[in-house]
């Protein structure tokens, strides 16, 4: 079972890092004043101002942003850590993060996205972490603040056993009916199929699947939602959350085609992924997923 966090109160410092891709400047000096309106202090890491020499696609070399990770964890002033921003780069620090250390210095890690990757590993680790908006992107863009507002509501008061997600769903959402508990795991689908073969792999035995991606023309989902297939990952899954898929094709008729038919339950339309509103999720969490009432319900306390 995950430790039991401590939810974030005013005053608190929270670290902000960048594990995978850049933001800009402009984004980047609207951070430190978002947690201000909510009462936090953010400690920006130099990451989160730097640029890959060679690789314009990575917020600093791996060694920079590998170093930041772990600072952030290790620092005992710091009471949760947020990913700037997605894009790409998690992954290429899997193999060298020190997981000793994350698992004596236990903390919130708050991103999605790319973040996927390091998500995957805390939970390899027996810690959670937060599918939520991030403060170097979605945070920043969201022009009326209901998903910064929302999240700092959640991360700002106990979680407790018991407690029901009841979003409303989006637009022309679908569902298979059904009940099924499980850890919830997953996130970006492209994060998820390139995890596959690796120590990092999310489990899928006895899971619920939470899956979301953006910019991703309906033949890549098939062949991404074909590779979990092929790998037992869907067979092994007891349920599934579909969260937006955006910036392409609605992908619903594949996502049927691979799913529905699997006598499982599944969720579509959640609140969750590269959308307004993109709401916080557990990731890591056992829960119990009741797709005929469109809820999830924790089975334990994760913060007090």
């Amino acid at each position: 079972m995950a430790p039991i966090y401590r939810h974030l109160r005013p005053g608190d410092t929270v670290a902000v890092i960048a594990p995978a891709g850049p933001s800009t400047p402009d984004r980047v000096a609207l951070v430190a004043p978002l947690f201000e309106r909510f009462g936090l202090h953010a400690h920006l890491y130099p990451s989160c101002h730097a640029r890959h020499p060679q690789h314009d696609f990575l917020a600093g070399d791996d060694a920079t942003r590998l170093a930041d990770l772990h600072a952030a964890f290790a620092d005992p002033g710091i009471a949760a850590v947020f990913a700037l921003r997605g894009g790409w780069g998690s992954a290429r620090l899997l193999d060298r993060i020190d997981t000793a250390l994350l698992r004596a210095n236990s903390k919130l890690l708050v991103g999605f996205s790319d973040i996927t990757a390091l998500h995957a590993l805390l939970v390899r680790e027996g810690l959670v972490g937060v599918h939520a908006p991030m403060p170097g992107s979605n945070l920043v863009l969201d022009g009326n603040g209901d998903d910064a507002q929302a999240l700092f509501d959640a991360l700002m008061q106990p979680l407790l056993e018991g407690h029901r997600f009841a979003p409303a769903l989006a637009d022309g959402h679908w569902r298979v009916p059904g009940h099924a508990e499980g850890m919830l795991v997953g996130g970006n689908l492209s994060l998820v199929a390139v995890l596959l073969g690796t120590p990092w792999a999310w489990p899928s035995e006895g899971t619920i699947l939470f899956l979301e991606d953006v910019s991703e023309s309906l033949y890549r989902v098939d062949r991404l939602l074909t590779q979990l297939r092929l790998a037992g990952v869907l067979e092994r899954t007891r349920g599934f959350v579909l969260g937006s898929f955006t910036e392409d094709a609605d992908p619903a008729a594949v996502l049927r085609e691979h799913l529905a038919g699997l006598g499982k339950p599944v969720l579509a339309g959640w609140p969750a992924g590269h959308s307004i509103p993109n709401r916080a999720l557990p990731l890591g969490a056992a829960v119990t997923l009741d797709a005929t009432a469109g809820t999830l319900t924790l089975r334990q306390t994760l913060w007090r």
